[in-house]
Order: C-alpha cells, then structure tokens, then sequence
C-alpha cells in the first residue's frame, strides 16, 4: 500500500462523510438556535403571566376582603334596629309612666 492514497475510494467517502458532517451540524446549529428563542419566548409568556396572576390574586383578595365587611354590615343594621326598637319601647313605657302620674 502507498503512503500517499489520494485515488483511495474510501478517501472519496471520508470526504463524502465530512460535508454530510457539516451539514448536520450547521442544521443543528439552526435547530439549537431555534429552540434557545422558542424557550426564551415561553419564559418571557411565563413572566408575564406570573405579573398577571399576582395582580388577579391582589385584586381577589381585596374582593374576598369587602365581601366579608359587606356580609357583616346586615347584621350591624339589625344590631342597631334592635337597639332602637328597644329605646322607643323604653321612651313610651316611660311616657305612659309619666302621662298617669299628672306629669
């Protein structure tokens, strides 16, 4: 065999490997490249999302925070209609009190 095989058919195949070689790896550079923007894209989507979930939670939990204040105010009405129903029964019993004895 000669040191210098420059006709060799597996010479013309090494050749043939190499550039479907470079090929491969130029169109996965491509791929890579791709994926890297796809991926940032999703993370930038997730950000975004996570502002507008924090803000959906802020404005929840000030809705959950006046709904519970709201849910109390019947019951202070009916508090202070008790408290005035009894002030007026008080008034007339005295009244009445006060109309027999000539005052």
């Amino acid at each position: 065999m000669s040191e210098n095989c420059n006709d060799c058919p597996v010479n013309a195949r090494v050749d043939s490997l190499a550039k479907e070689f470079d090929r491969y790896r130029d169109g996965s550079g491509k791929t890579h490249k791709e994926m890297f923007e796809r991926i940032n894209a999703l993370e930038q989507a997730k950000t975004s999302l996570e502002t507008k979930l924090d803000s959906i939670d802020t404005q929840l939990k000030k809705l959950v925070d006046y709904m519970e204040t709201e849910k109390d105010k019947p019951n202070k009405l009916l508090d202070k209609l008790k408290e005035n129903s009894i002030w007026l029964v008080l008034a007339a019993v005295l009244g009445m009190a006060l109309a027999r004895w000539g005052l």
